[in-house]
């Protein structure tokens, strides 16, 4: 056998041995997350955060695809209307179900067309303001506000955003009046706030630590039943004078509606457990992100009650995005 026979016979050998192995590598079922953002996002990061413990769970190769476009309104829309076999699933804001259907007039996809999953991460809103601000606490706004309504500034991530939502309900429960600053964006209107040029703003309690920790911004309350464990020097918005006041941020998993049911709480059951992990748990104490165990019916449940909490706010108020 010359050299050139024995090196084509070498090659068939190896790729003999090899073929086994990639086979049953290409014959594992394939999961794909969309996040309907960019990359490096909060969607994005809790998707790549589940992605290998989920693989791992499901005996699956599960890989993260970004979709991003039209707020997070072209991949949701992708998921909503894929098929429903538990192989393509959406990692988003949970805005794209309890929020959008209400806002977007022109919505591509219907809430009704998503299947909660599971809650991944779930941090309340905070109203922050500039760390010299003349109004450091809430019965300081809300005694300005009403004395000169209109005349204090509150920025957004956006119109419609969580955090201009968050806003609307906490003048109309508060009973003051406050002007809206929209942004495109949370990194603009923190530059402008910690400047200065305006007066406060809500935001998950994620993205603010540290610009708090760096006493940067000051949290004025958060709006929560009780006191985040990353943040217990501050108090709730029911202490600091609006009862009953809540506004959360959820990162949650959705499936194309009429995925069955046992595929639904295969997986719950898969990120719960990933979630309660030792490494996953430092890993979310580093995000300031609260993790509350549930089952898919308890998530949608929960999603639900948002859904009419913010329509109605998106009613009275007359907001609409075109």
């Amino acid at each position: 056998m010359n050299k050139r026979n024995a090196l084509a016979a070498l090659a068939a050998a190896i790729l003999s041995a090899l073929a086994p192995q990639a086979s049953a590598q290409n014959d594992k079922p394939l999961v794909k997350i969309v996040v309907p953002f960019n990359p490096g996002g909060g969607s994005d990061l809790f998707a790549r955060l589940i992605a290998p413990g989920l693989s791992d769970a499901l005996g699956a190769s599960v890989i993260v695809e970004n979709r991003p476009g039209a707020g997070g309104v072209i991949g949701a829309d992708f998921v909503a209307k894929s098929r429903p076999d538990g192989r393509t699933l959406l990692l988003s804001d949970a805005s794209a179900y309890s929020i959008n259907p209400s806002l977007y007039p022109n919505l591509p996809y219907k809430a009704s067309q998503l299947a909660p999953v599971v809650d991944v991460a779930r941090f309340a809103n905070v109203l922050v303001v500039p760390e010299k601000s003349a109004t450091p606490t809430m019965a300081d706004i809300i005694r300005a506000a009403k004395k000169d309504p209109g005349k204090f500034t509150i920025a957004s991530s956006g119109n419609g955003s969580s955090t201009h939502l968050t806003s609307v309900m906490m003048q109309r429960m508060g009973d003051f009046s406050l002007t809206h600053v929209p942004y495109k964006g949370s990194g603009p209107a923190f530059t402008d706030l910690i400047s200065g040029h305006v007066d406060m703003m809500f935001s998950g309690l994620p993205a603010v630590s540290e610009y708090i920790k760096g006493h940067k911004l000051k949290a004025v309350a958060i709006a929560a039943p009780k006191r985040s464990p990353f943040a217990p020097d501050v108090p709730t918005m029911n202490e600091a004078g609006i009862p009953g006041f809540e506004s959360f941020i959820s990162q949650g998993l959705f499936a194309p509606a009429g995925t069955p049911q046992e595929t639904v709480a295969k997986i719950n059951v898969a990120v719960n457990q990933l979630l309660r992990t030792v490494e996953m748990t430092k890993r979310r104490e580093q995000l300031k992100a609260e993790f509350q165990p549930n089952s898919a019916a308890e998530y949608k449940q929960w999603l639900d009650a948002q859904s009419l909490t913010w329509a109605k706010i998106i009613k009275d108020a007359s907001i609409t995005i075109d």
